[in-house]
């Protein structure tokens, strides 16, 4: 039986190891080698054995059991993803699944966009505490705060270049990992022709009701002033362009926006002022979790 440990305390455990032999300067964190050295080592008789591409129609990533007549457990990712941060956190997904549930599932897990989107099933939870490992892993707290302070207000550009220089991750991955540390009012919007698909708030800006209620809610349309449909005042496919209230929210705000022409989406980093805090929440459907599931597996 392995030792029962919370996501975030295995990524901790993990990250002083790797600071020791590595360094702090050691990102982005190679995790195929990594998965595979320490299983051997911590699980002698139970390690993941092998690491691979693979066609996984319908799935963006897999843990497996290895057959009868072999030793240990395959991590594999859909071959078709060409993102390299993309397969970075599906990897370090399926880590976190080998670590923290394959007692649970002895014949191994596959991580289907379907499975991440049931709520009221087991699969929300042990698919969002894979996530919590992910992101702990590959994108440490205490590093972050030294690449992007607390208290700066980054534009997408910014939050990009350390996600492709340092953590090897996705935009929207390193976005949201930055919303969990800043001490900014700032949200997260996806959307797509038009209308929110889901949007993440940072914890000042949930506190003060600065969110959208999007979970089990009719879509909401994107304003007619919002850069995704003022597409002409993108220089190339970004943009920056200062709200009045009333546009994004009832107060003022700085939006920053990338339109990805590949993969049909555009995200909005809206930046808001200081604002007391409300000291309240929406409930946990209201405070639209889906990022927290698929952040890993959302493209560049």
């Amino acid at each position: 039986m392995s030792e029962r440990k919370a996501p975030t305390r295995w990524a901790n455990d993990l990250t002083v190891l790797l600071n020791a032999r590595d360094g702090h300067d050691r990102f982005p964190v190679q995790v195929e080698q990594l998965a595979l050295d320490y299983s051997a080592q911590a699980f002698p008789t139970d390690p993941i054995s092998l690491i691979k591409g693979d066609d996984l129609p319908g799935f963006e990533g897999a843990l497996f059991k290895a057959p009868k007549s072999e030793t240990g457990w395959g991590i594999f990712y859909n071959s078709s993803i060409t993102s390299p941060g993309r397969i970075r956190f599906t990897l370090a997904h399926e880590f976190g699944h080998y670590l923290l549930h394959r007692e649970e599932y002895p014949e191994g897990i596959e991580c289907s966009a379907e499975d991440m989107h049931r709520w009221e099933s087991d699969y929300r939870q042990i698919e969002q505490q894979a996530n919590e490992f992910a992101a702990t892993l590959l994108m440490p707290f205490d590093d972050y705060r030294r690449q992007i302070s607390a208290i700066a207000k980054p534009n997408l550009d910014e939050i990009g270049q350390v996600a492709d220089e340092r953590y090897g991750v996705s935009l929207i991955a390193a976005t949201l990992r930055w919303l969990q540390y800043t001490q900014r009012r700032a949200i997260l919007v996806k959307s797509i022709d038009g209308f929110i698909h889901w949007a993440r708030s940072s914890g000042p800006a949930l506190r003060s009701g600065a969110y959208f209620k999007t979970a089990g809610r009719p879509p909401i349309e994107i304003p007619g002033t919002s850069l995704p449909v003022q597409t002409a005042l993108l220089t190339g496919s970004k943009g920056t362009i200062e709200h009045d209230a009333g546009a994004w929210l009832k107060e003022p705000c700085v939006e920053h926006t990338l339109v990805s022409d590949r993969y049909d989406f555009a995200l909005s980093l809206l930046h808001l002022g200081d604002a007391p805090s409300r000291h309240e929440e929406p409930d946990e459907e209201e405070n639209d979790l889906v990022d927290r599931i698929t952040a890993g597996f959302a493209s560049n």
